[in-house]
């Protein structure tokens, strides 16, 4: 049995792609995925699977979200692994008095090439800040994850890939509830 946490993009955001923790717990659990539990109601989902391919079992969640509810939900797949990565890697952690709460992490669903830190422009969003490992982007938002455009849909657009964007207090619950389930 392998543990998956799938990141749902864009439910029940400003009344859009509404679905309810319960029966999306339900939907999961009725096609057979096991020990399924929700964090908040943003879409973060852990499943315990018998398949070991993560984007294999996001397939099949956004299959069934799609049939059950309506909504053609993005989701990025990651383990446990992932989320200790962020903790390593993240470089602004390392700075003295960081502000935790401008800490955001894009989780993308392919691994990124050197050059996708230069395919952003960056430079452009000053004073917000991001870097790149492997399928992440840490970013650190100046004014706010609201009002920067240094967002999920910009990142989509110019990397070519499917990013959902978390915030620091989310990543450190996760991989919390990742070490319980074990």
């Amino acid at each position: 049995m392998t543990t998956h946490l799938a990141l749902l993009r864009g439910i029940n955001v400003s009344g859009h792609n509404m679905i309810k923790m319960e029966a999306l717990k339900s939907t999961l659990e009725n096609i057979g995925l096991q020990n399924v539990q929700t964090y908040i109601q943003s879409g973060n989902v852990f499943v315990d699977s018998e398949e070991e391919n993560g984007p294999s079992v996001g397939f099949t969640i956004k299959q069934e979200i799609f049939k059950v509810f309506g909504h053609d939900v993005p989701i990025v797949i990651i383990g446990k692994k992932d989320l200790e990565d962020c903790f390593k890697n993240n470089s602004y952690l390392k700075e003295k008095e960081v502000d935790i709460k401008k800490l955001y992490v894009a989780f993308i669903s392919k691994e990124l090439n050197a050059s996708a830190l230069n395919d952003l422009k960056i430079s452009q969003f000053k004073p917000d800040e991001a870097s790149i490992d492997s399928s992440r982007i840490y970013i650190k938002y100046d004014v706010g994850a609201g009002k920067t455009r240094l967002d999920q849909k910009y990142i989509e657009k110019k990397l070519n890939v499917t990013a959902t964007i978390r915030n620091w207090n989310t990543v450190t619950k996760l991989l919390e509830m990742f070490e319980e389930r074990v």
